[in-house]
């Protein structure tokens, strides 16, 4: 069904923007309203999410290798349940890659393409993931080594440009109600490191299978680096009005103003968004479009790609009415629903898994 091979390497800038391109856009004020100034700590706590996801998609495909989780959850709990598991998967990334391409649609034209209409923004980007994702996992590694760095210098000279803006003294006190605040503040955010969990759709095509653990585990800490970093340049320069803010790093970019040439920097935030929303909505169409090929066994997926990528734009542009709504969801709904599919889910059929193959064992050992 996929014939393409990729490394670590190609798979952790994959998995690095896929997780990064929203969440530094809208948690920093989301977890500020929990955790106030303590908010840049939220993340670390949020990361052992990430760290647990990747162990355990990782210790799946060790016992079940060359496989997904859609072909070894039959495996695990019976052809039927499995099914089901693989349904209740495949649902859950249609809506998230739905409402990802929303949420990048939202924002472009909130704050750039005014009088344009969303479902063209939306239909535009869903045509061009399609394209990547039509022609396999191989160009698909390849576009996200070559976009890495677009999505990395404009936060790098973002950062150096709002330097002079900077204040420290707001990072003052730290802890000061203890850690519950930040604790809080982690609950969102880690819904987003839940999905560290699309690790199991690229683990079996890996040219370097045993480094997937390592670059899967280095990759959570370089997004947890991130998020702390632009939570603290964020903290450092509104201070306690973050939680007041929809976007906190663009209001960042509008502060700059070096040598009477270098300001308004909206720009940079620009190409941030829309390579690293290119890159999440492909990582996700492909997992879905993959997943689904093989829950329906079919021998190819790319057939499915164009009728799935309708379905996508149907469901991000119908299943909420504005940017409010989608908030809303992103805090009151995402984070529970994010851990139950990708993380508790996998975690029983590991407990299964192991629990099986034990039995095995001595039912052999006492023959």
């Amino acid at each position: 069904m996929e014939k393409g091979k990729i490394s670590s390497l190609q798979m952790a800038f994959m998995l690095y923007p896929t997780i990064v391109a929203t969440a530094i856009l809208g948690i920093p004020s989301v977890t500020a309203k929990f955790a106030k100034t303590d908010f840049w700590i939220s993340p670390i706590f949020a990361s052992f999410i990430g760290y647990l996801t990747v162990y355990l998609a990782v210790k799946l495909h060790k016992l079940y290798p060359g496989q997904t989780i859609i072909q070894y959850s039959e495996q695990i709990i019976g052809r039927w349940i499995g099914k089901i598991v693989g349904f209740l998967f495949l649902s859950f990334y249609i809506q998230v890659t739905g409402l990802v391409v929303r949420e990048y649609a939202e924002f472009v034209v909130d704050s750039f393409l005014i009088d344009t209409p969303i479902i063209v923004v939306m239909a535009s980007m869903v045509l061009l993931c399609a394209f990547v994702v039509h022609g396999g996992l191989e160009g698909l590694g390849r576009a996200a080594l070559l976009f890495i760095p677009v999505f990395l210098i404009p936060q790098i000279i973002l950062f150096i440009l709002v330097f002079p803006d900077l204040e420290f003294k707001n990072i003052f006190p730290v802890l000061a109600k203890g850690v519950m605040p930040p604790l809080k503040g982690s609950i969102v955010p880690g819904g987003w490191y839940t999905e560290f969990f699309l690790i199991s759709f690229l683990l079996p095509f890996l040219v370097d299978k045993k480094k997937g653990m390592r670059y899967g585990m280095m990759t959570v800490f370089a997004v947890m680096a991130t998020l702390v970093i632009v939570n603290l340049v964020v903290l450092f320069v509104l201070g306690p009005t973050t939680s007041s803010k929809v976007y906190p790093l663009m209001n960042v970019a509008r502060y700059i103003s070096f040598a009477d040439f270098f300001e308004h920097m909206e720009s940079f935030i620009m190409a941030i968004w829309v390579v690293g929303a290119f890159v999440k909505i492909s990582v996700f169409f492909y997992a879905t479009a993959l997943g689904t090929a093989q829950w329906l066994k079919l021998s190819d997926y790319r057939p499915i790609v164009w009728p799935l990528g309708i379905l996508i734009v149907i469901t991000g542009f119908w299943s909420i009415s504005n940017s409010m709504d989608l908030e809303r969801y992103n805090v009151n709904a995402f984070p529970f629903y994010g851990a139950m599919i990708q993380t508790l889910i996998p975690l029983l059929l590991l407990l299964i898994a192991m629990i099986s193959n034990k039995n095995k064992k001595n039912k052999q050992s006492n023959l």
